[in-house]
């Protein structure tokens, strides 16, 4: 069914390139608008043009099928177009925070094994140090316009990209998703939302992260407008959607709760605001009250993904009275279980490990077999004696369902943190401060903040000559903001194991 004069048809091609969207949209409604930024806007023609000429000079520099290209550009027309470029191409795209710094930036590169770096000159330039890469940087700068490059014919199976999520240790890890994941989730989302093409979708959030190259994604399948606001000032950012006529908004809970702090989001309802949605983190009751009461005009959604799966569950509106702590039912499309450390089912109000199953459960980890066999397993559920191929995905987190089936977070596994919508692996950090020099030891924990989610708190002993004051500094210049310790405290020791590793619990069991 055609929705209206320029819109696009309620299906979303469920195989083939990722890039195809944009084509479509542009094929159908190429005067309307894309890409809206403060100075400029873009239109769906103009962006599948720009994306081609990017695909176009990948393909005379020589990319290949299946080569990984990096993509560090400020969110905005150029970062959308370098993607579907890339896809365009045949390419795997490798999106990175631009607010990452050279030690993440190069690790992502060469773990990716990307051959090129599509960037910009203010972003290279706002970087502490020349990037140490054997990737290539393209400028898109220099990228002139150039004949249409049709998408390059790619199966559901093919990876479309590799989403780079802290881990629990280490760098960064890489998620290997491929096309027919993409769709899959865009065509979920954009359902139970009822995304149309007169929608405007607020970009608040990074392209980088799952939720945020969601809006980008559910935009293009619809030939929506996406509404891209940099600032991250949250006055400005309700500025932006009333004066753009926004409809449809995205947060993590810290972003919410920044939004309820302004008055003219707080008292004053935006007359075009239809959907808002939280993820990235359980929003706490009392922030669901005061967000519905701020902005009565519009639908709140729940909703819960990992990057491994992309989207997982949601709770619909009208559940909201009833259960504003769940986190809802499985998407369409896919099931989600409740397993047992003996990989039984649990019983409802039983405590368990979410397992998701579905067409949105990616290839598992780039060059990290161990760990995928760990995530990525047989279903537990699958009856004996039928093949055991597909794989689903064990979340780490424990949650507990109700007699309806609505789900409900408990804790994670796991010590990841999460803070200000991140996913932060607290080894990173303290490895980090250990390379300052300033700490002979290092324990990372996070804990409960209303605002943040979880603070990030590292536990250190400092080195003969070593100083809090240059242990900041250094955390400053080699972390991002939202990796950077809230606090940091000075110990004369701090737990270990038998083994020497830190000993978190002990830890965690004295600061009580």
């Amino acid at each position: 069914m055609v929705i209206g004069e320029g819109a696009l048809e309620a299906e979303i091609p469920v195989g083939g390139n990722v890039a195809s969207l944009l084509a479509r949209a542009a094929r159908v409604g190429g005067g309307r608008p894309a890409i809206v930024e403060r100075s400029h806007s873009t239109t769906y023609g103009e962006l599948a043009d720009r994306a081609g000429a990017i695909a176009a000079a990948l393909r005379a520099d020589g990319l290949a099928v299946d080569d990984r290209v990096g993509i560090l550009l400020e969110r905005g027309c150029d970062a959308a177009a370098a993607y579907f470029g890339v896809l365009a191409a045949g390419g795997i795209a490798v999106v990175i925070n631009e607010t990452l710094r050279p030690r993440q930036i190069e690790h992502i590169l060469a773990h990716s094994g990307a051959t090129r770096l599509l960037t910009g000159g203010d972003v290279i330039e706002r970087q502490a140090r020349p990037l140490q890469t054997d990737a290539r940087m393209l400028d898109l700068g220099a990228v002139g316009a150039a004949p249409a490059h049709p998408p390059v014919t790619r199966l559901p199976t093919d990876v479309a990209q590799i989403i780079y999520t802290s881990g629990s240790t280490g760098q960064p890890k890489g998620v290997t998703v491929t096309h027919g994941n993409l769709l899959a989730a865009t065509q979920t989302v954009v359902g139970y939302l009822g995304i149309t093409a007169f929608d405007r979708i607020a970009s608040l959030l990074p392209f980088s992260f799952v939720y945020g190259s969601s809006q980008l994604l559910c935009a293009v399948a619809r030939g929506a407008a996406l509404v891209v606001e940099r600032s991250p000032l949250a006055q400005q950012m309700v500025e932006t959607l009333r004066e753009r006529d926004v409809t449809v908004v995205a947060a993590v809970p810290s972003l919410w709760l920044r939004l309820l702090g302004v008055g003219a989001f707080r008292g004053t309802p935006l007359p075009a605001l239809r959907v808002m949605t939280n993820a990235g983190g359980h929003l706490a009751r009392g922030a669901v009250a005061e967000l519905r009461a701020a902005q009565p005009l519009a639908r709140l959604f729940l909703m819960y993904g990992l990057t491994e799966v992309l989207r997982s569950t949601y709770l619909p509106p009208e559940e909201l009275d009833r259960r504003p702590d769940s986190i809802g039912r499985a998407i369409e499309g896919a099931q989600v279980f409740v397993i047992r450390e003996d990989g039984t089912a649990a019983a409802p109000g039983e405590v368990g490990e979410l397992v998701h199953r579905g067409p949105t459960v990616a290839l598992g980890y780039w060059k990290d077999a161990e760990l995928t066999a760990k995530v990525f397993r047989p279903n537990p559920l699958q009856p004996a004696g039928t093949p055991d191929t597909e794989r689903v995905v064990y979340s780490g987190d424990l949650v507990r369902r109700d007699e309806d089936g609505f789900l409900y977070f408990v804790g994670r596994k796991d010590r990841i943190i999460k803070t200000l919508g991140y996913r932060v692996g607290p080894d990173e950090v303290a490895d980090v401060m250990h390379a300052s020099g300033q700490v002979t030891e290092a324990i990372v924990v996070g804990e409960p903040d209303e605002q943040w989610g979880e603070r990030i708190v590292a536990y250190v002993v400092l080195a003969p000559q070593g100083a809090r004051d240059r242990l900041a500094a250094h955390c400053a210049r080699e972390l991002p903001r939202y990796m950077q310790p809230a606090r940091i405290e000075i110990r004369d020791a701090l737990p270990a194991l038998p083994s020497g590793k830190p000993d978190v619990m002990a830890l965690r069991a004295s600061i009580a």
